[in-house]
């Protein structure tokens, strides 16, 4: 198992200190953790192998070997294993929804503050891994309905034009949001979910030019 450190984590976490947000960080990043974990049990029960954890400013990002088994050109096997691949990222966002009610009816003896803190974080890293933007939840849980539905090549196309619609959206949301709370920590969440999209935005140019590139050879 591999385990790599994204140096841009210390980038965010100075961000966040000089704009006096640095406890939401430290929650965020807390509860990725138990994020991450819901992923790997998940995997792990399905018969997956943990290949590499990374470690990214908004979190963690865990990445498994699939069993030589599941690769099968049956349609039904195919379909199987996007149907795991959808179950195990579903299992992230659950568990944030899981502490987040669990801290709704229970204070524990904490501070009200607190409590509403670690139910505030726990919301958002779940909206947030939800959001259509791959390799986030939601954007890995789209992807394969979309595979299951119209195959790799049009999934892959329906993903491209979802991402990009997606991130235009939450760039106008946000920019208004940041002028009347004045919260630029969206901000930098925004310039992250960018750079996501960007790197998809080349693999998915180069894909199409390999796939182009055999429809050639082959005519």
């Amino acid at each position: 198992m591999r385990i790599r450190l994204d140096l841009k984590i210390f980038l965010f976490a100075l961000l966040f200190y000089l704009t006096k947000q640095i406890e939401l960080y430290a929650l965020l990043m807390i509860f990725a953790l138990f994020h991450e974990l819901g992923h790997i049990i998940s995997g792990l029960i399905l018969g997956f192998k943990l290949e590499k954890i990374n470690i990214m400013p908004m979190g963690l990002s865990i990445s498994f070997k699939v069993p030589l088994e599941n690769y099968n050109k049956k349609i039904q096997n195919s379909r199987l294993l996007s149907l795991k691949k959808i179950i195990i990222a579903l299992s992230g966002p659950v568990i944030n929804i899981i502490i987040a009610i669990i801290f709704i009816f229970n204070n524990f003896n904490l501070e009200e503050y607190q409590r509403l803190s670690i139910i505030y974080a726990n919301l958002l890293l779940c909206i947030f891994n939800l959001l259509p933007i791959y390799p986030l939840d939601g954007g890995r849980i789209l992807k394969q309905i979309l595979k299951i539905k119209y195959g790799i090549k049009y999934s892959m196309e329906y993903i491209h034009i979802v991402e990009n619609c997606t991130i235009i959206l939450l760039t106008i949301i946000s920019s208004i949001t940041i002028y009347y709370l004045e919260n630029i920590a969206i901000l930098f969440i925004i310039i992250y979910l960018w750079i996501l999209v960007i790197n998809e935005n080349k693999k998915y140019s180069l894909h199409k030019k390999i796939y182009e590139y055999v429809l050639k050879s082959e005519n």
